[in-house]
Order: C-alpha cells, then sequence, then structure tokens
C-alpha cells in the first residue's frame, strides 16, 4: 500500500511539475496560451509586485502562509522517514533465563524458517521477512505452492512446524505471521 501510495505522490509532483515548467518554457519560446493561464507573455513573470504585496497588510495572510509552508515541511519530513524506514528486521532479543539475553540476526532466523518451510510438502519455495520489533517480531512469509498442493494443508504444516519451530527456539511467546500463497505457473493437463 505505501509503495502505492509513494508513486502516486511522486507521479501527481512530477505532473505539476512537467506541466508548469513546460508552460513557463513554451511562453518563453513565443507560445500561446489561454488568458487564464498564470502566464501570458513572454516578459511576464510568476508573481507581479502588486500580486506579491497585494495580502500584505491583512492579518490572516502571513500565518496563513507559515502554516501551509510548516505542513508541507512536516508532510515532506513524514514522506522521507516512511521511505527510508527499514523493513526488515535486523536482530531478535533471545531471552536467556538469566536476566540477559542473547542477539540473534534477523537474516538468520529469516534463512532457518524459510529453509524449514521450503522442505515442508507442496512447497516449492519459500521467503520470509522478519517484522515488528526485536523484542516482539512478526513474520511475513511467502510461499510459492507447487501445482496440485493443497493451501490448507500447506498453512497447517507451515503453523505446526516451522513456524512453530522458530517461535520455540527464540524464546518468543507468540510470532505474529502473514502468508502469501501463490502457485507455481505450469501449463494445462490434458484431460482424457
Amino acid at each position: 500500500m505505501q509503495r502505492i501510495v509513494n508513486r502516486v505522490l511522486l507521479g501527481l509532483a512530477g505532473l505539476a511539475l512537467m506541466v508548469t515548467g513546460g508552460s513557463v518554457l513554451a511562453i518563453g519560446l513565443g507560445g500561446s496560451w489561454p488568458t487564464w493561464w498564470i502566464h501570458d507573455d513572454k516578459k511576464d513573470v510568476l508573481l507581479s509586485t502588486a500580486e506579491r504585496t497585494h495580502y500584505r497588510d491583512a492579518g490572516w495572510w502571513w500565518p496563513t502562509v507559515l502554516a501551509i509552508l510548516a505542513a508541507l515541511v512536516l508532510l515532506s519530513l513524514w514522506w522521507l522517514a516512511a521511505v527510508l524506514r527499514r523493513r526488515r528486521l535486523t536482530e531478535v532479543l533471545v531471552d536467556t533465563g538469566d536476566g540477559e539475553g542473547a542477539l540473534l540476526r534477523g537474516r538468520a532466523m529469516e534463512s532457518a524458517v524459510a529453509g524449514e518451510a521450503a522442505r515442508l510438502e507442496g512447497v516449492e519455495r519459500a521467503q520470509v521477512t522478519l517484522t515488528g520489533r526485536r523484542t516482539s517480531p512478526g513474520a511475513r512469509v511467502q510461499l510459492l505452492l507447487q501445482p496440485h498442493a493443497s493451501p490448507g494443508d500447506a498453512v497447517v504444516r507451515l503453523t505446526a512446524e516451522a513456524l512453530t519451530n522458530a517461535r520455540d527456539s527464540a524464546g518468543l511467546k507468540s510470532l505474529p505471521t502473514e502468508v502469501d500463497l501463490r502457485a507455481v505457473k505450469h501449463r494445462a493437463e490434458r484431460v482424457n
């Protein structure tokens, strides 16, 4: 979902910049535009002196301008943080029982769960990504199923074997998991 929002926002911003910049360039090269457009002459400026100073004496003008600019800056920072945020958990805190704790590399746990899931009956390939916090991780599992595999059986085996082993070995109370099932593409079979 976030990837879609990111692409739509980037597309809209790019489209607005291209339309504005293209219109300024076209008018600067001598093209004509409708009378309602913001530019209508080769020597026209974006904001004239009269337009810039029209609301200067109004008490609401500067607070409104500053509020809009502050909102744009905050939205831009939020967007940047969302894009740069890590999607993958790098380590999991394992309770060792002595009050200390050990750190388990996230990639090691991902590869262990993926390897065990790939060995399940009916599973062609498995990919695991850990999410959440290191004290309460979650998992996203993508299973590529063989042509005649039962999705229900694959999920039951995944939960009973691979995920249970991972949860128990890391000493976690729970391991919330989101499973994405896909089937291997294969040719249609002929029926006689």
